[in-house]
């Protein structure tokens, strides 16, 4: 396999144009993949709805919700089912395994709705299947507010809507905040009653008129005709001359007894943008296109659009944008630049100050090129850029450049021993081949299962361990092809350089002073003679007459090739005057080094170099040799290593802040809930919203707000989260953006003993999005009336609430009861708040019961009582119509007026009888019910939820294993398990069953998965190990060391004041496992290899001083690589600047923490329990073989052959290593003098020193 290594190197022409072509493809790949600021997940989930005008829930669970659960309950990777009966609908919502086969799945949904929906009783409209989507949530919301007519207003929102919709990245531009045009047919009662006419036969008329009758066709010798009767409605006044009743020549037309009218759908909420009046276009883009360039599309057509309006209606109209996604992900991304940005420079200033240039630059240059390699695979999978593919690349940093420095390391080595740069290059990747590519395989092998995450948050993170696993394989390319050509090319180019800058400086000063001035009049020259040379090509060009081959086309060729000539002589003239003045310029220090050297050694004539000979050891090697050495030293050390993980576990334990399942940062939009109940009317309502919508626009951090009252709201991504049940109207506020709040100083730390602060710039708290909801929370409350619930827009997986119980039953007494029981036990808990239930909020409806006998007897039935009812209500919808002003079929609606809308209208209602009109109060009767708005069922059972969150920064008293008092954190997962411990006490009933879901279901289902990858992961590790090293011992050895490691992750969520994040937290320390064990594999590589020519326990010293230096570069690095975003810390390369705990920085900081302390205690570990366990080993092997040879010369006698070994190996261990020493006189007159800055001596030279040397004598130990 290490062939490939000197393949590569004999084509290195070939490498180098593949370096080129990664970069240039990577670099389009980035430019042209799509942003997103999270990752574009596809939810395995449909959800299908029937729409039911007039049905109640009841008769909704009944009639439909259990007819689809039925049909629907056999799909294949059914998960969940949850039905819910609403008024005027039943829906189900289907959800699958992630996996799914989509198009299969959606075709038996539509076989089983297909059966289903022949069993609907009649009134149930067509059935509607969609998929459930997070990328169809709106990136950008176009506001239109203005004093015009709502006609006007609804007029210019289509126009726009269309506009967008138009736009190949917009999949659609929903409209919220308006009415649908609707043709209200107002029926006067006395009139009706005046003409004896029903209801039932004016409805009648008016839908046997409005038909399109296809009659045929004539055929005859004349030829086919088609005969058709237009009957439709085409405007209103059609319906004003529709005839009802006749009597002789007289005619009783419909607008004789009702008054019609073009008009607007009954409003059902309201809608205002920053107190004003609005229609809101909600802008949805295609999947694959860039979010930032879809916004800023849409902001210029909407200009355009704008723009061409006339006059009047721009000077009323005002357009504008929020909630724009496109400004978050731009500001992310730019974030997520600067910190890969600020790792490689750290990368970079560690490999220089260790190295030197020439390896930080190839070091340095391994990080893009993976980079761009991983953008190129990216966009052959179709993959856009996220915050998770960023931060991919930010943990990448670090692990990527490891088998870079590895190598590059090695061959800085071999080069100072005096061995040639391609050479040294590829030495070094054959001799470092294996270990690279184990520490890479098992880094790998880290992230390679959580590749299977299952569930939404395995959705959410699933692009990082590919993103890993992209980066790493690209940068083991870099480390073993692309480095060793490129590290080989550019030492042979330095040694010319150094060569020629000898030869200069070493010649006549008076050439050196005019090499600078001749470089720089050619470089000059050259500067301005190309472009005067390509002008005249250009003048030939314009010159020249395509039709004259002979006369004009092949002069001017030929001129033209002449003069392009002269430009590459003269760019080669150029070329080599940058290249000579440099020369001259870097042979100047040179000069001045050799002439100080030469006055060093007229003042001191008798200075002799010094010969350094022998190894001596290091201070680091004394440790370890003390730690080695003998056999008691590494039982101490591995019984303090114990001491010291068992005392952090115990006190982690004892004094951790809690878990939480996702990170929790600042948000910058969030929803007002306002919560009523009763029957409140849309005013009433509207007026308590606008009380709501007052004191939030009133707070400075708030930069926009949406009030809506009743339905219609705006869409917004909320986390899955549903609002509460008692909701009446919402108000979705925007803060100042992160970057356009104000700041001010702060004082970083102090330094110690100078007493020196050193401050900080950091975004003033008062508008952070906490802050603000806080402010707005405690005011707000005090509104009478309603209650007050402000959620922030969720980022990541997680649901809106941590604490939801479901409580289950089909018996709905029992589940009723037992649901209030534990909704007071809820309230009752220490640290909850904002508790809702789904409980049947209180109020009444009124209902109608007919008596079917005596309505028999009048020849009257429930259909007709139902349509007399609907006269009172919404109206009876007759037929739709399409009119000029709708794009669409408007409805026909005949209704009441609206004094009569009451409901003891129904009491004077009349119904045609055989025994004439009859008032519909005969045979009914009204009574006030409990309101039943909706029954919720999940698998066929009905359920109640109660959610809950978790009040911040509370505490209690708990009891530890030894009895002790501690004090512990309020956490979900805490008030989880004693809410647990309550409902297992028996005060549930048996009928009823309960489940935690939402984050407590999800949490429990990543933490189970994670510990799975966790020891996936080492099973795997183990795997590679024991290929590598053929060794039990050693491979688990290494995995011990990775265990360990998580003792540095405790010990960073203390010191960091950080809760331990099942999601961040638990990837940091599977992220860790690969990254701790390449250390390991450098350092027991070279172990093995030097035990084979040394003693074991010398072999161990000279390892750790051996491999000290790269364990400590690549740990350096990983750490400062991630150290900005451990502490929050953003630099701006292009604009400027920097920045403190930025949203998207806080994302990132439990991760990044867990990876620099954990990978700071490896190290320590790596470098000490390692050796001091290969001692152990040896230790150990050497007592048992003492023991075995003990027992033979015990059995054998003195004078057998074990036991006169046995003294011979003690003997020959005192006599000390022998070392030749001369002193400087004696030194071998070797016929060769090495002149400073001379090349390292050839065949040649060694020929004239052998030839020189007496052939009489033997070879010294100099020689």
């Amino acid at each position: 396999m290490t062939g490939i290594v000197d393949w590569a190197a004999a084509r290195a022409r070939m490498v180098l144009a593949f370096v080129v072509l990664s970069i240039l493809a990577g670099t389009l790949a980035y430019v042209g993949l799509p942003k997103e600021g999270e990752p574009d997940i596809e939810i395995p989930a449909l959800f299908v709805s029937v729409p039911f005008p007039g049905i109640s829930a009841e008769d909704s669970e009944k009639l439909l919700v259990k007819v689809m659960e039925t049909e629907l309950s056999d799909l294949d990777g059914l998960k969940k089912m949850t039905g819910t009966a609403a008024e005027n609908y039943g829906g189900v919502a289907l959800e699958f395994e992630f996996g799914w086969d989509k198009t299969k799945i959606l075709a038996d949904v539509r076989d089983a709705m297909d059966t289903a929906e022949a069993e609907f009783p009649d009134g149930a409209e067509k059935y509607t299947l969609r998929e459930v989507n997070f990328s169809e949530f709106p990136i950008i919301i176009v506001n239109l507010s203005g004093p015009v007519p709502e006609r006007t207003m609804a007029r210019l929102a289509k126009d726009l809507q269309d506009t967008l919709e138009g736009m190949e990245p917009v999949l659609e531009a929903g409209i919220a905040g308006n009415r649908d045009e609707m043709v209200e047919v107002v029926i006067d009662p006395l009139r009706l009653e005046a003409y004896n006419v029903t209801a039932l036969e004016l409805i009648n008329v008016v839908r046997n008129n409005n038909q399109l009758i296809a009659a045929g066709e004539v055929d005859n010798a004349q030829g086919t005709f088609s005969v058709k009767i237009p009957s439709s409605f085409e405007e209103t006044r059609d319906i004003y001359r529709l005839p009802i009743k006749t009597n002789g020549d007289r005619v009783v037309r419909l607008g004789d007894l009702a008054t019609i009218n073009l008009t607007f759908e009954d409003r059902i909420g309201t809608a205002r943008f920053n107190g004003e009046t609005t229609v809101a276009l909600q802008v949805v883009k295609r999947k694959g296109f860039n979010i930032i360039d879809t916004a800023d599309l849409v902001r210029a057509e909407v200009a355009r659009a704008a723009a061409r309006w006339p006059d009047e209606v721009r000077a009323a109209v005002t357009v504008g944008t929020s909630n724009d996604q496109s400004r978050t992900v731009a500001s992310m991304v730019s974030q997520l630049e600067g910190s890969v940005l600020t790792a490689i420079a750290l990368v970079m200033i560690v490999i220089l100050a260790t190295l030197g240039i020439r390896p930080a630059l190839l070091v340095g240059f391994a990080i893009p090129t993976s980079f761009l390699l991983c953008f190129a695979l990216l966009a052959i999978m179709g993959v856009s850029i996220s915050n998770i593919v960023m931060f991919g690349l930010i943990l990448a940093v670090g692990m990527l450049v490891d088998g870079a420095i590895v190598v590059v390391e090695y061959a800085d080595k071999r080069i100072d021993e005096g061995v040639g740069p391609m050479h040294a290059y590829v030495s070094a990747a054959k001799r470092m081949y294996w270990p690279v590519v184990s520490s890479t395989a098992t880094t790998l092998c880290a992230f390679l299962p959580m590749l299977f995450w299952p569930g939404m948050p395995g959705q959410f993170m699933g692009m990082l361990p590919v993103t890993l696993i992209f980066v790493l394989s690209a940068s083991l390319l870099v480390a073993l092809v692309y480095l060793p050509v490129l590290g080989g090319v550019t030492g042979r180019s330095e040694r010319w350089f150094k060569e020629r800058t000898a030869q200069i400086a070493n010649g006549f000063w008076l050439w050196h002073l005019l090499l600078l001035p001749v470089a720089a009049g050619a470089v000059l020259l050259a500067g301005k003679a190309v472009p005067l040379l390509l002008a005249d090509v250009s003048a030939a060009f314009a010159g020249m007459d395509s039709t004259e081959i002979l006369g004009s086309v092949m002069p001017v060729l030929t001129k033209v090739f002449v003069l392009l000539l002269g430009v590459v002589i003269l760019a080669a003239i150029a070329i080599s005057g940058v290249a000579g003045f440099f020369l001259g310029l870097l042979a100047i220090g040179r000069r001045f080094g050799n002439m100080g050297r030469a006055l060093l050694r007229r003042v001191l004539p008798d200075r002799r170099p010094r010969v350094k000979a022998g190894y001596r050891r290091s201070p680091f090697g004394r440790v370890i040799h003390l730690i080695t050495g003998n056999p008691v030293s590494p039982l101490l050390a591995f019984c303090a290593i114990f001491v010291l993980v068992g005392s952090v576990l115990i006190y982690y334990v004892n004094n951790n802040n809690g878990t939480e399942f996702f990170v929790e940062s600042e948000p910058e939009q969030a929803i007002v809930y306002v919560r009523g109940r009763g029957n409140l009317s849309i005013d009433q309502k509207d007026d308590l919203v606008k009380q709501v919508e007052e004191v939030v626009l009133a707070h400075p951090g708030v930069q926009t707000a949406f009030a809506f009252a009743g339905d219609g709201g705006l869409n917004n991504n909320t986390g899955g989260a549903q609002p509460p049940r008692d909701t009446i109207g919402q108000v979705q506020l925007e803060t100042i953006p992160w970057d356009e709040r104000p700041v001010k100083r702060e004082t970083w730390f102090t330094i110690p003993l100078l007493g020196y602060e050193v401050g900080r710039a950091v975004k003033d708290e008062a508008f952070d999005g906490d802050t603000i909801i806080a402010e707005l929370t405690t005011k707000l409350e005090k509104i009478p009336g309603i209650k007050i619930e402000i959620l922030g827009k969720a980022r990541g997986p997680a649901s809106a609430k941590p604490l939801h119980l479901r409580l289950k039953s089909d018996d709905w007494d029992a589940l009723i009861g037992f649901t209030e029981t534990a909704r007071g036990h809820f309230d009752e808990t220490t640290g909850l708040h904002k508790i809702e239930d789904t409980l049947p909020l209180p109020g009444i409806d009124w209902q109608i019961d007919v008596d079917v006998e005596k309505a028999g007897r009048f020849g009257a039935d429930v259909a007709t009582v139902g349509a007399m009812v609907q006269l009172v209500t919404r109206g009876i919808l007759l037929d739709t119509m399409r009119v000029e002003s709708s794009d669409e079929e408007i409805e026909i609606r005949v209704r009441l007026p609206e004094k009569d809308r009451v409901l003891s209208t129904l009491d004077n209602l009349k119904v045609r009888t055989e025994d004439g009109l009859v008032p519909l109060s005969n045979f009914t009767t009204r009574t006030p019910v409990q309101k039943l708005a909706q029954i919720d069922r999940v698998d066929q059972t009905r359920f109640f939820d109660i959610k809950a969150a978790i009040v911040d920064g509370l505490s209690k008293t708990a009891t530890d294993a030894q009895g002790h008092d501690i004090t512990v954190p309020i956490t979900a997962n805490e008030r989880i398990e004693e809410l647990t411990t309550w409902l297992e006490s028996g005060v549930m009933p048996a009928n009823v069953t309960y489940e935690w879901t939402g984050d407590a279901e999800d949490q429990k289902e990543s933490g189970a998965f994670l510990q799975k990858a966790f020891m996936g992961a080492l099973g795997l590790m183990f795997i590679i190990l024991l290929a590598q090293f053929n060794s039990v011992y050693n491979a688990v050895l290494v995995l011990l060391a990775v265990v360990l490691s998580t003792t540095g992750v405790l010990i960073g969520m203390l010191v960091m004041n950080q809760p331990f994040s099942i999601i961040m937290t638990g990837t940091g320390i599977v992220a860790l496992a690969g990254i701790v064990v390449n250390n390991n594999i450098v350092l027991i590589d070279t172990y093995q290899e030097f035990s084979r020519y040394m003693p074991r326990i010398e072999a161990i010293t000279r390892t750790t001083e051996a491999r000290i230096r790269p364990v400590l570069l690549t740990t350096i690095t990983t750490m400062a690589g991630l150290a900005p975003m451990m502490f929050g810390l953003s630099l701006d390369f292009v604009a400027g600047g920097y920045a403190f705990n930025s949203p998207t920085a806080l994302w990132w900081k439990q991760l990044a923490t867990a990876v620099v302390f954990g990978l700071g205690i490896a190290t320590v570990l790596t470098l000490i329990f390692t050796p001091a366990m290969l001692a152990m080993r040896v230790w150990a092997g050497t007592y048992v073989l003492w023991a075995a040879q003990l027992m033979a010369k015990l059995s054998m006698g003195r004078s057998s052959r074990a036991a006169r070994d046995w003294a011979l190996t003690r003997a020959a261990r005192r006599v000390h290593a022998p070392e030749l020493v001369w002193p400087d006189e004696s030194a071998p007159e070797i016929g060769y003098v090495e002149e400073p800055d001379t090349p390292p001596p050839d065949l040649e030279d060694l020929k004239r020193i052998l030839e020189s040397r007496d052939p009489s004598k033997p070879l010294r130990a100099a020689e």
